[in-house]
This record gives structure tokens, sequence and C-alpha cells, in this order.
């Protein structure tokens, strides 16, 4: 638990404040620590976080219909139509899918699914493919990363 003690910012674990019966009030986010008969109520602030966001970058502040929150689909249709070739008499390498966890399947299905509704994938009937696998964000959702 960080407290702001004056100009000092200090740490106190939990094995300090039971030995010194603290009681913490989460909903008012203050500590009382019974000393020499009195108690010392000390109020817990957050720090602010030092990392960066896409918001604090001045050039998306000033221009917000350039950087929208979210893309809503691929551009229009092209004048050219992109694809692979590959070198003829080429096989496909087998390479096994990793394994998922069902909740990983789940996620794979809905992802895949808005991908597709926002027309950034299309179906795909190829024999080449990668395996998918799936890394926890910060804030606890799941990216997709093709191997």
């Amino acid at each position: 638990m960080p407290i702001k003690l004056g100009s000092l910012d200090i740490v106190i674990g939990t094995d300090w404040l039971s030995k010194n019966h603290a009681k913490i009030l989460c909903d008012e986010n203050v500590v009382h620590i019974p000393i020499d008969g009195e108690t010392l109520i000390i109020r817990v602030t957050e720090k602010k976080s030092d990392e960066k966001r896409l918001e604090d970058i001045p050039v998306v502040k000033e221009f917000p219909d350039i950087f929208p929150e979210d893309l809503p689909g691929l551009p229009l249709v092209r004048q050219v139509e992109f694809q692979i070739d590959l070198i003829p008499g080429t096989s496909p390498i087998a390479r096994a899918p990793y394994r998922l966890a069902p909740s990983e399947i789940q996620e794979l299905s809905n992802q895949l699914q808005e991908l597709i509704e926002r027309g950034f994938i299309r179906p795909s009937t190829s024999p080449w493919g990668a395996p998918v696998l799936f890394v926890k964000k910060k804030d606890e959702t799941f990216r997709m990363c093709i191997d």
C-alpha cells in the first residue's frame, strides 16, 4: 500500500499492518493505525500513471477526425486487387495449430467474426494458414497474434 508521507512515498506491507492492528477502510480510502492510545488516520492516494496514451499526443488532439477511436472498415475498393502468387509446385507447410482453451476458441471466433463484419478479412479456402495465439493486454482483453 503506497502512502504519501509529506514529501516521502512509503510502502507498508500487510504483515506490518496486521502486526500493528491497522484498519483499512476501502470505501473511504483511509487507513487507521493505533499508536500509543491514539489513532493515526492516513488518506490513501493513487499515483497517476506515467504511461503515455494516444489521447495525450498533441497531433491526435488537434485532428480527432483523422484518428478515430475505432476504424469503420477497409478503404473503398481499389483499382488493383492484390494477391500473392505462389511458386508452382510449392506445397503448404504442414504445422499443427496451437492448442487453445475453450475460452480462447470462443475469443478467436468472436474476433474473426468482428473482422469479417468490418470487412478487414474474408473467408479463405487456401490450404495455407498460420497458427494463432492470444496475449493478454493490460486491460485484460486479448490480442490475437498470428505466428
